[in-house]
């Protein structure tokens, strides 16, 4: 226990002081865990070869990971990602394996090593990626999601590459000693985990993993409501936390038993829970276990580093890392430009990817036990991926140095539009943050469109879903699903472009309610003439309370200052609608005359209403105070009665 603590002590700690300054540095958090590790790892020794063991744990992290990013995800949106599933990823594997494959070979590889190293690096991080992908607000990016499918399709691919492995076995087994060094030993039959499928024929094996899949699907679509519903009876807070670690625990384990990832099983449950109404309790819940876990895993990655392995021979390490990068990131810079991604999305797909990833060791590990690569051969893989992970987040700095250098953030391409909502929020600044906020805590779903790249990366790590682009350009407001919204509010900046989208969203439907937020009164005449429903001046309403609290402040009581706002407020509604049929464009206000008498006018009946609506006030009080007095004679009571009318 004192030796269990001791070494929670030391990862926590270097977590705690590792990570916010490698944040406030500009590097990234991770970065700053692998730093951390390789403090405490190679260079102090403060831990060992248990760090082994614990990024096998760590790496439940990345289990929970893709199921939080499935949460995401409604099927359909899944399914409109089909080919770049099978397109993109699907190419970036097999591209990728096949020059590592060669070029392995051209060193004098055996083939069946060639093969294994190809299917070993042809992964690449999903933990890196996604982590600082989520960071910096790139998920939702074209770019983002073009990464993440390739992710996805790598996470599927480790399957069929474990079936192939066993296919290579040339040489006696060997297996990762407690130290993390690599021995030869006789083949071991290890029953520590309970198979579903061992022993079966292949259609067996199918028909079990297939169920395996169903089942969880079904748990999903039928039996989650009512568990939810008995945890909730508890009335306590913990059992959330603990169902949702249950969830997550169990659906790994089954996907162990059928030979399946787990990672991949509990994105498909993710996904299948996306349309849930707990969607959000199982976010909230899972979210600091998978930050935590991660970080782990990425602390363990630095201090598994073998710096003795790799100072035998760094120049040939480093150079066969560096190939390894350049050649993953050639080919996926060619995918990119083949499949049209914008220039900024080009480079980030091509920088992410350039690494090889943390399935990188679960395939060497199966590959030594099986036989299938020499000791040597598996150090040097070990020692490149994990140098190549650590060159990763400095390739995510270049990438950020390269886009600001090149100063076309603002002609960074619209990000692909994956959902539709009752309400279009055009703009996001303080005006539609409110409203989105608003109307979503009401239980309706909203798209927020913002053209503003810094406003809606923002938005994303506060936890609230965006969408980059001009709301503006037709095809987006297509795409959000404008043909089928109720309301369309347009907080865009600008006045221009607020009149000439309220201007096309109302010959496009008819039908659709506008609320749209206006600079100015001229403004406000514009959009009445573009067709919107609702206008709202931008200090309008706040300039009204500031006037109400002067007046209590004047010495009216909270009641006649509420009483002088409505008045004002529905007076100036009026007017405003009066004023907006003589308003005309191609005259000044100021040279209208029809329009500056209506307005005098107007402004003269505001003072009599005020005046009028005073006089009653009083006239109701003093008959109020007469009930709650003594009973008086019906000519004093008439005669008070004449007072208040005079």
């Amino acid at each position: 226990m004192e030796s269990f603590l001791f070494q929670a002590t030391i990862y926590l700690g270097a977590a705690v002081i590792a990570v916010p300054l490698a944040s406030r540095l500009g590097l990234g958090s991770v970065l700053g865990y692998l730093l951390a590790g390789i403090v405490i790892g190679p260079i102090f020794g403060l831990v060992g070869s248990e760090s082994k063991d614990i990024q096998h744990f760590a790496e439940f992290g990345v289990v929970m990971m893709l199921f939080l990013i499935g949460l995401e995800l409604e099927p359909k949106t899944l399914w409109k990602m089909r080919h770049k599933l099978l397109g993109l990823g699907g190419a970036q594997v097999v591209l990728s394996m096949a020059a590592i494959t060669w070029l392995s070979y051209m060193m004098n590889e055996t083939l069946q090593d060639s093969i294994a190293i190809g299917m070993i690096l042809a992964l690449s991080s999903t933990a890196i990626v996604l982590q600082t992908l989520s960071e910096k607000g790139l998920v939702q990016t074209q770019g983002g999601r073009n990464v993440f499918s390739v992710l996805l399709t790598q996470d599927i691919a480790v399957i069929p590459m474990l079936a192939v492995l066993p296919l290579l076995v040339t040489a006696t087994p060997m297996s990762f000693m407690p130290d993390g060094s690599i021995n030869l030993n006789p083949i071991e039959e290890h029953h520590g985990s309970f198979s579903l499928v061992e022993g079966l024929p292949g259609w067996g094996v199918t028909l079990v993993t297939l169920a395996a899949v169903i089942a969880i699907i079904l748990v999903g679509v039928f039996l989650t409501r009512p568990v939810f519903r008995y945890i909730h009876q508890a009335k306590l807070r913990e059992m959330y936390t603990a169902l949702a670690l249950l969830m997550v625990v169990s659906i790994a384990v089954l996907m162990e038993m059928v030979g399946l990832s787990p990672a991949l099983g509990t994105f498909l449950a993710g996904v299948v829970l996306a349309n849930s109404e707990f969607r959000h309790e199982l976010e909230s819940d899972l979210e600091p276990f998978k930050g935590l876990l991660l970080g782990l895993f990425f602390i363990t990655v630095g201090a598994g580093f073998d710096f003795a392995a790799f100072f035998a021979d760094p120049f040939r390490i480093v150079a066969l890392t560096v190939l390894m990068i350049a050649v993953k990131c050639g080919i996926l810079y060619v995918l990119a430009r083949l499949w049209r991604l914008p220039a900024n999305d080009r480079w980030l797909f091509t920088l992410s990817l350039g690494q090889a990833g943390e399935f990188g060791f679960v395939l060497i590990s199966f590959a030594l036990g099986l036989g299938g690569l020499s000791p040597a051969l598996g150090q040097k893989l070990l020692l490149i991926i994990a140098l190549s992970m650590l060159i990763t987040p400095l390739l995510f700095i270049y990438y950020e140095h390269r886009r600001k250098k090149s100063g076309k953030s603002d002609d960074t391409p619209a990000d692909e539009i994956d959902e539709t909502g009752t309400v279009i929020i055009a703009g996001i600044g303080r005006f539609g943050q409110i409203v989105n906020r608003l109307v979503q805590s009401a239980g309706f779903s909203t798209v927020v469109l913002d053209a503003n790249l810094e406003t809606v990366q923002t938005m994303r790590k506060f936890g609230f879903k965006g969408f980059f682009g001009d709301p503006t350009r037709p095809d987006l407001l297509k795409a959000a699903g404008i043909d089928k919204a109720k309301v369309l509010v347009v907080a865009v900046d600008g006045k221009d472009k607020a009149t000439t989208l309220v201007k096309y969203a109302r010959k496009l439907r008819p039908d659709i309610h506008i609320v749209a937020r206006a600079r100015d009164r001229q403004h406000v005449y514009e959009l009445y003439a573009a067709g919107a429903n609702d206008i709202v001046r931008e200090l309008f309403d706040s300039s009204l309370r500031a006037g109400r609290y002067a007046l209590e402040n004047l010495g009216m009581s909270e009641y006649e200052a509420a009483e002088a706002e409505t008045m004002f407020y529905h007076h100036d509604r009026g007017t405003m609608k009066e004023l907006a049929d003589l308003w005309r464009a191609d005259i000044p206000s100021a040279q209208n005359e029809a329009y500056l008498k209506r307005a005098r006018e107007l402004n003269s009946d505001l003072e009599l209403s005020l005046a009028s609506r005073e006089d009653a006030q009083r006239e109701v009080e003093k008959r109020g105070n007469l009930g709650l007095g003594r009973r008086q004679s019906d000519s004093a009571l008439l005669k008070k009665g004449d007072e208040g009318d005079d």
